[in-house]
């Protein structure tokens, strides 16, 4: 049991996994986003290039169940409806292609985008509508086959439909989860073996799911305006670290 738990993995890197598993589906579940980052951020540092991206969608897939499962109530089903459909084209696209985007055209484009949605003008009611709605899933599920996490971008087009906390943590959830799964299917058609990482995955994502109940109860305590302030905020520096890893890159 213990070697199916650990898998490939040295018991340390093990529990450094499985505490920041924890930890930032509480960040995410408490600010509204920056937890997805920040774990693809950890798992670079530990596991193997070819399994960095389809481990951290696995893994992000069960903590954003969880968190919609939890917050079911308050989810926008029509948005999810919208987003669906494009995020099954998006996900096509990508497994059609399997081209790796330039880094620094990628990071900039997304650095962008959340800098506009979260201090720019309001969209236009029409971009927020079912077919923006899901243009922003094709888009997203399309980039987060090379870009690993783009959780961010998918959260701020949110937030500009839903100003209540709950309503935009709970939605968010769901979207990434249809987003997470169609990734995971894509890596898994492509032939990539995650046999192995079973049994850290689903460590993973048990942690994650305790990190969430603590997150909700966190956000409970939120007000509306004060969740709006951090969820930017948070935004925003991940849109900065984006540019940097942009200028990094070149």
């Amino acid at each position: 049991m213990i070697e199916f738990l650990l898998g490939p993995l040295s018991p340390g890197v093990w529990i450094a996994l499985v505490l920041s598993a924890a930890f930032t589906s509480m960040m995410t579940a408490a600010l509204g986003a920056g937890g997805g980052v920040m774990l693809l951020a950890v798992m670079a540092q530990v596991l193997p290039a070819q399994v960095i991206i389809p481990v951290h969608g696995i893994v992000q897939m069960g903590s954003n169940l969880g968190r919609a499962v939890m917050a079911w109530r308050h989810i926008d089903w029509k948005v999810i409806a919208a987003f669906l459909p494009g995020a099954v084209v998006g996900a096509g696209l990508g497994a059609w292609l399997l081209v790796s985007l330039p880094p620094t055209v990628l990071y900039l484009s997304i650095a962008a985008t959340i800098l506009y949605l979260c201090w720019g003008p309001k969209l236009p009611r029409l971009v927020l509508g079912p077919a923006g709605t899901a243009a922003a899933g094709a888009v997203t599920t399309f980039l987060t086959l090379f870009a690993g996490a783009t959780g961010p971008l998918v959260a701020a087009f949110i937030k500009q439909i839903h100003a209540d906390r709950f309503r935009s943590i709970a939605t968010f959830a769901a979207a990434m989860s249809v987003q997470h799964i169609f990734k995971a299917g894509v890596f898994m058609g492509a032939g990539v073996n995650l046999a192995a990482w079973f049994g850290p995955m689903a460590a993973m994502i048990a942690a994650g799911a305790g990190g969430t109940w603590a997150g909700l109860h966190l956000l409970k305590r939120m007000k509306d305006a004060d969740f709006t302030r951090l969820f930017n905020i948070v935004l925003t520096l991940l849109a900065l670290r984006l540019v940097w890893q942009a200028l990094m890159a070149r």
